[in-house]
C-alpha cells in the first residue's frame, strides 16, 4: 500500500526495504546542485583582473568549458552563445574532479576552476590571488560560485555563477526539522558560497569542499556517530553516497545512475 501511495504522488519507491528503512531516518544529506537548487546555474558577473578584456575572458573560458560535463561549464557555453562570443580551437584539455579545467588555446595554457585548482595544480602563489580575492569574497557571500580563469603565471579574469534555489527547499527542510530529523547540506563549492545557500535553505549543517568523491565518506562518517542516515542527490558522482546512506533518494530529473542506485526516486 506505502509503494502504491508513493507511486501516485510520483515517488517511486524500490520495494520493501527501502520503506521500512525510511521510518528510522535521523539525518538527511541533501546534495545541493540540482537538488536544493534548480541546476540550471546562470553566469551573473564577468571581471577582469589584468589586461584581458571581459569578451575574451568570456571567450577562453568557454571555449574550454565547451568540452566539459560541468552544469556551470553549461552556463558558461550558454552565455557565450547569447553574447555571441567566437569561441577557440582548444587543445590538450584536461578535466581535473573537484578543480576545473586546463587546455591550450593558441599555444597559451589556460585554467579556469576554483582556488584549490590555481594553488594545487597551477601553483600560483597566494599573492597572485590576493589582487582578486576581496571581489572573489564579495560575490561569495551573495551565494555565487566563481570560477578563475588563470594562465600559468597569473589571474586573467572571473566569472561568477549563480544558481537559484527551488521554492521547496525551506519548506521540505522545515518539515524535515519538526520531526527532529537533522538536515545537512554537503558541495564541492566553497564554504563561503555554500553558507550563503544553506541559509537561504534553513539548513545550518554545511559540508562543503567536498571533492566529488569524497561525498559517500562523509555519509560514513555521520552513520560512525550511530545515526541512520539518508542521503539525496541527483548526479553521476552522488552514487557512491546514494549507495553508503541507509537509504539513497535520487532525483528523477537526476542522471540515470542515480537513479539506478537511489532506493527511492522523486
Amino acid at each position: 500500500v506505502g509503494t502504491g501511495k508513493g507511486a501516485e504522488h510520483g515517488i517511486l519507491i524500490k520495494g520493501g526495504e527501502p520503506l521500512e528503512a525510511a521510518c528510522k531516518i535521523k539525518a538527511v544529506v541533501f546534495d545541493k546542485t540540482g537538488t536544493l537548487t534548480k541546476g540550471k546555474p546562470e553566469v551573473t558577473d564577468v571581471i577582469s583582473a589584468g589586461i584581458t578584456d571581459e569578451e575574451e575572458i568570456v571567450s577562453l573560458a568557454a571555449s574550454m568549458e565547451k568540452l566539459s560535463e560541468h552544469p556551470l561549464a553549461e552556463a558558461i557555453v550558454k552565455y557565450a552563445e547569447e553574447e555571441d562570443v567566437t569561441l577557440e580551437e582548444v587543445k590538450d584539455f584536461r578535466a581535473i574532479p573537484g578543480h576545473g579545467v586546463e587546455g591550450v588555446i593558441n599555444k597559451n595554457k589556460y585554467y579556469l576552476g576554483n582556488r584549490k585548482l590555481l594553488s594545487d595544480i597551477v601553483g600560483l602563489t597566494e599573492a597572485a590571488l590576493e589582487k582578486v580575492e576581496r571581489k572573489i569574497r564579495k560575490l561569495e557571500e551573495n551565494g555565487k560560485t566563481v570560477m578563475i580563469l588563470s594562465s600559468a603565471k597569473e589571474v586573467l579574469g572571473l566569472i561568477a555563477v549563480a544558481d537559484t534555489i527551488k521554492e521547496t527547499s525551506l519548506e521540505a527542510v522545515r518539515a524535515l526539522e519538526a520531526r527532529h530529523i537533522e538536515v545537512f547540506m554537503i558541495t564541492g563549492d566553497n564554504r563561503r558560497t555554500a553558507e550563503a545557500i544553506a541559509r537561504q535553505a534553513g539548513i545550518k549543517n554545511v559540508l562543503a569542499e567536498v571533492l566529488p568523491e569524497d561525498k559517500a565518506n562523509e555519509v560514513k562518517k555521520l552513520q560512525g556517530t550511530g545515526i541512520r542516515v539518508a542521503m539525496v542527490g541527483d548526479g553521476i558522482n552522488d552514487a557512491p553516497a546514494l549507495a553508503q546512506a541507509d537509504l539513497g533518494i535520487a532525483m528523477g530529473s537526476g542522471t540515470d545512475v542515480a537513479m539506478e542506485t537511489g532506493g527511492i526516486v522523486i
